[in-house]
């Protein structure tokens, strides 16, 4: 009896796998090289979608075999490689497609895919689907997620109080229809999907896009009106608590209701002052009245959290301002800022204001040393030679003295940083040392 002829393996093939590199465990370091050496073999595939789409189907499948087998040897902190596995799920939709195969098994098999996932490969899978699914693939995989929708509400009541695994199937399904029905425009379904499994902020605001895109702005609104007044229920918000009242500014503008739109932003402002409610306030009205509305809003922001109020001061530029608000709030209340936002400030007041930036410097690394992290000490060394220069520069070397003598006194126990302040306290900082590259060059020569 003939021995049965092995199959000749497509040139790709031996190319992906020395992309895979098999037995090679893959570090989170080294992912991200690992994931770009898999995109430009998965572009060779890609290449044949339209010229051999049937011989791109199976090295897709054979790319994805492969990645399942390599899972387990991937560090993927960084979700590089479960960023490449979805495009290999795209592409191979594409790739289908292009071969005119059939769009129900298509569809049943990513959803197979998503049934067996032990790596989380699939997990909304159908968010990326369905924008590359052609129209009969998107009708075929929705009937396919309805069905499993169906059955598991079916079995959630039946299964009385074992009914975990069923009520998560039902909104796993769930959210999976909404995306769908989303994607499709599919108002109608949509709502009638929401209405059954409870309507949602998120659901509302969806709604209302669709909504706004067949131009139907009034009953948009009311469904804007409906999201805010669900969010306002949930004691921390919701993921729409930021889009709804955006959205409804941008309705309230097309219904030509300027005013109101106004009144909108300015009543956000007022409710949380800072950078974003500021621009979109400006954004909302009138350019000649900008000037009015920008004074107004700096008043406003008085109220505010300091550490907002001094980031939206920073954003609008205005430096006079932020000089006083720092010099008017107590060394306590400077050490509530972000790092981040302390910063920004303290290199603006720098050149015209260097006693208000000194205390945002001295603030930055006390925050530092009472947090007792040794790995950030450098980073208060950084702060402290940077308040130590505005001081100089102000005339007020009294304040660093006084900074100084404050230092050793609570801090004269950290062993890994006193000897590097009192260098700094005697005229050597850290900006004076020579910097890594400068020593390499040095120990080189």
């Amino acid at each position: 009896m003939s021995r049965k002829a092995r199959r000749r393996p497509d040139p790709l093939e031996r190319e992906i796998e020395a992309a895979l590199a098999p037995d090679h465990f893959v570090s989170d370091r080294g992912c991200f090289d690992f994931c770009s050496d898999l995109a430009e073999v998965e572009r060779d595939v890609a290449a044949l979608v339209d010229t051999a789409p049937a011989r791109a189907v199976e090295l897709y499948e054979t790319f994805l075999a492969g990645c399942y087998e390599k899972a387990e040897e991937v560090d993927d902190s960084s979700g590089s490689f479960g960023m490449l596995v979805d495009e290999l799920f795209c592409g191979w939709i594409r790739a289908r497609q292009a071969a005119g195969a059939d769009p129900e098994e298509t569809a049943a098999r990513l959803l197979a895919w998503m049934d067996d996932d032990p790596y989380g490969f699939c997990y909304r899978l159908e968010q990326d689907a369905v924008a590359v699914l052609d129209k009969a693939g998107r009708a075929a995989f929705t009937e396919q997620v309805r069905a499993r929708f169906e059955q598991a509400s079916q079995e959630a009541p039946a299964s009385g109080a074992d009914s975990s695994h069923a009520q998560a199937a039902r909104r796993r399904w769930a959210e999976a229809l909404r995306t769908l029905y989303a994607a499709r425009r599919n108002v109608g379904a949509y709502v009638r999907l929401a209405e059954e499994t409870g309507v949602t902020a998120a659901d509302c605001l969806a709604v209302a896009k669709m909504l706004s895109a067949r131009r139907k702005p009034e009953e948009a609104l009311a469904w804007v009106e409906r999201g805010l007044a669900l969010d306002a229920e949930t004691r921390h918000g919701t993921a729409a608590s930021r889009d709804l009242p955006k959205q409804r500014v941008r309705l309230l503008k097309k219904l030509g209701r300027e005013d109101e739109a106004v009144e909108a932003v300015w009543a956000a402002f007022r409710e949380h002052p800072g950078r974003t409610t500021y621009d979109d306030l400006l954004k909302a009205v009138p350019e000649p009245e900008r000037p009015i509305w920008h004074e107004r809003a700096l008043d406003a922001a008085r109220g505010a959290d300091l550490g907002a109020h001094i980031a939206l001061l920073v954003h609008v530029k205005d430096t006079e301002r932020l000089a006083g608000l720092v010099r008017d709030s107590s060394d306590a209340a400077l050490e509530g800022v972000s790092s981040h936002t302390s910063e920004q400030a303290a290199t603006r007041l720098e050149p015209r204001h260097p006693e208000a930036a000194a205390r945002l410097w001295r603030a930055q690394a006390l925050i530092i040393l009472n947090a007792k992290n040794p790995k950030a000490y450098p980073g208060a060394l950084r702060s402290l030679e940077r308040a130590q220069r505005c001081y100089e520069q102000a005339g007020r070397a009294g304040d660093w003295q006084q900074l100084v003598d404050a230092v050793r006194a609570a801090h004269h126990r950290k062993t890994s940083f006193m000897p590097s302040f009192e260098q700094l306290v005697s005229g050597v900082g850290p900006s004076e040392e020579p910097s890594f590259l400068d020593r390499a060059r040095a120990r080189w020569s």
